[in-house]
């Protein structure tokens, strides 16, 4: 199905399978503006009569019998409607659903028409034929949908469809189609009929695809090949005057399982974007980056075995600062070893995006073709971000603030840890802060339908969520990529420490 039906559905991408939740489960919501509603509503029209033109009227016949004159049979066929415009249209969104109304509609047709009849005195049969064009003006289309969540995905229903045409013009050509242009005028109410019929079983049947489309999408954002996003829909849609709110899962689970990395539960608050002026406004709680942090988080260790200062990773260098380790082990070369001892801690709030790293580094003495622990230390690191939007994923990066350390345990005596600040700095901005912005600088799928882009994107933070408030563009087939794309310029928000 062309993305463009999907008018109601930007927040939808590319999912598997994951079973629904409660609506206490809800850790991103998505809101659709009025500005994003008349966005897609005009779309979701282009989209329709693209769709729909050429469109094919069931062929109308009409027979009779007039004295003196006999039978006389009237066909019009090859009825196409060629060419449909909308003056206006306008989306309003009720307690159940959402209405879409086109107003001022004028459609133009094509016709093939033949005329026969028959004398019974004498006994000879006449007939005629010729084309004609038809213009219908004034008409009106409706629609109205039902939306709910059944088993973690949408269920789009058609409560009401009509169509009503107020004018129809038929002018005739070929033949001695001035005689006949009267009898042909009566068709006016049977061709009006079959207008508004056909354009109705139209949309239905567009509805009732899109309701398939829906129900077969899959139920998770692939991240990568450990990760996905359950984007899974915890509730119904809630519905107000100017916008739509879907509330989804949200958070990270492990691929081609149903186990989601969850710290607690929780439905996050309403999204907010300053004066509703974008299009679309997507809020993601903390416990998202809570959960892919959880679900990233490992016993791996990184061994540090080269760094800019190579000196550092010698015990000579050392002989000052834990003169123990030297005279144990003189000028032996060393590694340090770095282990996460818990997942990181992320924490937002209206003017501060931070992380709490707590890690454990042991010092390893090498000695011929061993290794050997001398000591460990424990880290808590404390870091503070800067959020961007790329494209439709939203990334970031992270700087060293400070970190704290105490011995956790030692082979070789007692540290003085003040000493070894300098080195293990190094260790975190050389090592560590650089593998963490590798990925975070890939980011994560924000909850965006292929075939639809963030454009102007804004991040506003506030009490342990954030928001991205953006405008949206739609690309055609033609215009989508087929394979790696540049993204484009991004659009950062910076955080100051406290």
């Amino acid at each position: 199905m062309d993305a463009g039906w999907c008018f109601l559905f930007l927040l939808l991408p590319s999912f598997f399978f994951l079973p629904s939740h409660t609506q206490s489960d809800s850790f991103t919501s998505v809101l659709v503006s009025q500005n994003g509603l008349d966005f897609v509503k005009n779309l979701l029209v282009n989209k329709a009569i693209a769709s729909i033109i050429p469109l094919q009227i069931p062929r109308i016949e009409k027979s009779m019998r007039i004295p003196f004159l006999g039978g006389i049979d009237v066909v019009v066929s090859n009825l196409t409607i060629y060419e449909l415009d909308v003056a206006s249209s306008y989306v309003k969104l009720g307690e159940t659903g959402v209405v879409i109304v086109a107003s001022g509609t004028t459609c133009n047709l094509s016709m093939n028409w033949h005329y026969s009849y028959s004398t019974w005195l004498p006994p000879i049969q006449i007939s005629d034929q010729g084309i004609a064009s038809v213009q219908v003006e004034g008409m009106e289309i409706g629609l109205s949908l039902g939306l709910q969540s059944v088993e973690g995905g949408l269920k789009l229903s058609l409560s009401e469809c009509g169509c009503h045409v107020k004018d129809i013009f038929i002018e005739l050509e070929g033949g001695a189609s001035w005689f006949y242009q009267g009898m042909v005028n009566a068709f006016k109410d049977q061709i009006g009929a079959s207008v508004e019929s056909t354009i109705a079983k139209k949309l239905t049947e567009g509805v009732s695809d899109l309701d398939s489309f829906l129900q077969n999408l899959p139920k998770e954002i692939p991240v990568d090949d450990q990760a996905a996003l359950n984007v899974t829909f915890t509730s119904d849609p809630i519905l107000r005057d100017s916008s739509i709110t879907f509330e989804i899962d949200g958070l990270f689970t492990k691929r081609e399982s149903n186990q989601v990395l969850k710290s607690l539960r929780k439905s996050v608050s309403s999204v907010i974007c300053p004066g509703n002026s974008k299009m679309l406004g997507i809020s993601v709680d903390e416990a998202v980056f809570n959960s892919a942090a959880a679900l990233y988080y490992n016993a791996d260790q990184w061994i540090v075995d080269k760094l800019p200062e190579q000196a550092l990773l010698n015990t000579a260098r050392w002989r000052f600062i834990i003169p123990q380790l030297y005279k144990k082990y003189p000028n032996h070369d060393m590694n340090l070893n770095i282990s996460l001892s818990s997942p990181p801690l992320v924490k937002i709030s209206e003017q501060y995006v931070g992380a709490n790293v707590n890690a454990d580094l042991v010092i390893d003495v090498l000695e011929a073709n061993q290794v050997i622990p001398v000591a460990c230390i424990s880290l808590v690191i404390r870091g503070s971000g800067a959020l961007k939007v790329m494209g439709n994923n939203l990334g970031g990066s992270v700087r060293l603030e400070d970190f704290s350390m105490s011995l956790k345990w030692s082979n070789i005596g007692n540290l003085h840890l003040h000493l070894l600040q300098p080195i293990v700095w190094t260790v975190i901005q050389t090592v560590f802060v650089p593998y963490a912005n590798d990925h975070l600088e890939k980011g994560f799928p924000l909850p965006i339908i292929h075939g639809f882009t963030l454009e102007n994107a804004e991040i506003i933070c506030s009490s342990s969520e954030i928001t991205v408030c953006s405008d949206v563009a739609y690309l055609d087939s033609s215009q989508q990529p087929r394979s790696h794309f540049k993204l484009p310029r991004s659009t950062t928000w910076k955080t100051n420490l406290l």
